[in-house]
């Protein structure tokens, strides 16, 4: 036990421990940081600690795990996965089932506190006398100038927000993504590696909570932009399989979508500004796109109608006042209502006069279908360029290998003045040069992409590079 030691100067009173910082994550058992030889001899105790880091340079979460003979352990009081995640509820167990046992002497017998290690080392090991708490005292908290901090320095990260005791299970310990040193698994994308926002309910990224071993879960977050552009996220086929779902690269879970769109409606009843509400319902629309699933088609058509209604001019106002149900919980089994509610909405959403415009949508709606279609354009060029390219550089090859085969027989045929040979070899010059003004001609026709493909011959086009052009 080379990283504590016991001071045994004092026998009788606490014992000094030399306390060793550890790494975000990081588990162990026994002392310093662990009851030993409790209740019972050669009973050992286990504990970790999560991300967070307090001001003062110690670990904000701490877990303790009991040895799993103990009595009471899956009763309210410790109340999921066998694990003390606070000091308090620890508290309560042993006094309820070892109601004679000294708990403040238990608590001396070794150190809540857990001491991390800081962004340029190892902070100095200390040896501490560890002090008598309390009932109510939570050593990590013991005055107003102990806050938290982010690993990534973010302010708003979920992991400082206030949280139930037994909100969630912790993340796993990870040792890719999170082992770099400004990465937070609570508030940077697994994707880009930015942070998240938390604003409007969180709608902008989803968390995979799946429970990857006892106790933990993946705990990873990734932005829901991110997840769609790298194919993780949606309705994907082929060997992905996905139908409005998500797919973890980090622990490769499956998260379904649809309960995280569901809510999107109902986050934009309280955002103020129309260009977010936008924002949120065509994030919900990208998601659920292509999707087979009946409840996420039938949540698309209430979105969109609700994206069509404000295209049309309606305020927000009037648009949450309106009788068309704006969540899918609300919609009739029907589908034939379901059916009759949509159109009814269309019919709404027209006026009897003129026909609201709204001209900072419609231009922005412009400059994104532009901005696709140039995109879509420089694509289509550039891949043109590259058949373009090879096929003119292999005829090319081609005619270089013409020439020099047609040198090398005319090297033959001037050392054979006479004979069979000799007009044999004549006949293979003659024929190569045939060949030759054939594949120059070829490649003169092949030069006509010069002009575009959109320009070029339809039979060229099909003949020397290979594309079929549809009538």
């Amino acid at each position: 036990m080379d990283s504590m030691d016991i001071d045994q100067s004092n026998i009788g009173e606490s014992p000094h421990l030399l306390l060793r910082p550890v790494s975000p994550l990081e588990s162990g058992e026994g002392l310093p940081y662990a009851p030993e030889n409790w209740p019972n001899p050669g009973d050992t105790w286990h504990w970790k600690v999560g991300p967070r880091i307090s001001g003062k340079g110690y670990f904000v979460d701490r877990y303790l795990y009991p040895p799993k003979y103990l009595p009471g352990l899956d009763t309210e009081i410790l109340r999921k996965n066998k694990v003390f995640r606070s000091r308090l509820s620890l508290q309560r167990y042993i006094r309820v089932h070892f109601p004679e046992a000294d708990v403040q002497k238990f608590f001396a017998s070794f150190s809540w506190s857990i001491p991390c290690r800081d962004g340029q080392g190892v902070l100095p090991q200390k040896q501490v006398q560890l002090p008598v708490y309390s009932s109510d005292e939570d050593p990590m908290r013991d005055d107003g100038s102990d806050t938290a901090v982010c690993k990534a320095g973010n302010e708003k990260c979920r992991s400082l927000m206030p949280q139930c005791e037994a909100e969630t299970l912790p993340a796993m310990p990870c040792d890719i993504c999170c082992g770099e040193r400004k990465f937070c698994v609570d508030c940077c994308c697994i994707l880009c590696c930015k942070l998240i926002s938390l604003e409007h309910g969180g709608y902008s990224y989803i968390k995979c909570e799946a429970v990857v071993s006892e106790g933990h879960i993946c705990g990873h977050v990734a932005h829901m932009n991110c997840a769609l552009r790298a194919y993780l996220a949606g309705t994907i086929g082929g060997s992905m399989g996905l139908d409005t779902e998500y797919y973890c690269r980090r622990c490769d879970a499956k998260k379904d979508l649809f309960p995280h769109v569901n809510k999107f409606l109902e986050i934009c009843q309280t955002v103020e500004y129309q260009g977010d509400v936008e924002k949120i319902l065509n994030l919900g629309i990208c998601i659920l796109r292509g999707a087979q699933r009946d409840n996420a088609k039938e949540l698309l058509n209430c979105i969109e109608s609700t994206v069509i209604k404000l295209k049309c001019g309606t305020s927000l106002e009037d648009l949450w006042n309106d009788d068309t149900p704006t969540i899918w919980s609300d919609y009739s089994d029907s589908g034939e209502a379901r059916e009759n509610d949509t159109l009814q909405s269309l019919q709404d959403v027209t006026p009897i006069g003129p026909i609201p415009f709204n001209h900072e949508a419609e231009m922005h709606k412009l400059e994104e279908e532009i901005g696709e279609v140039l995109r879509a354009l420089r694509k289509a060029q550039e891949f043109e360029y590259q058949i373009a390219e090879g096929k003119l550089h292999a005829q090319k090859e081609c005619l270089s290998d013409l020439y020099r085969q047609l040198e090398k027989e005319k090297s033959e045929l001037s050392r054979r003045v006479s004979g069979t040979d000799a007009n044999s070899l004549m006949t293979n010059v003659l024929k190569r040069l045939d060949q030759i003004r054939k594949e120059v001609t070829k490649l003169k026709e092949m030069e006509e992409v010069a002009k575009g493909f959109g320009r070029t011959p339809r039979g060229v086009l099909e003949e020397y590079f290979h594309l079929n052009i549809e009538d």
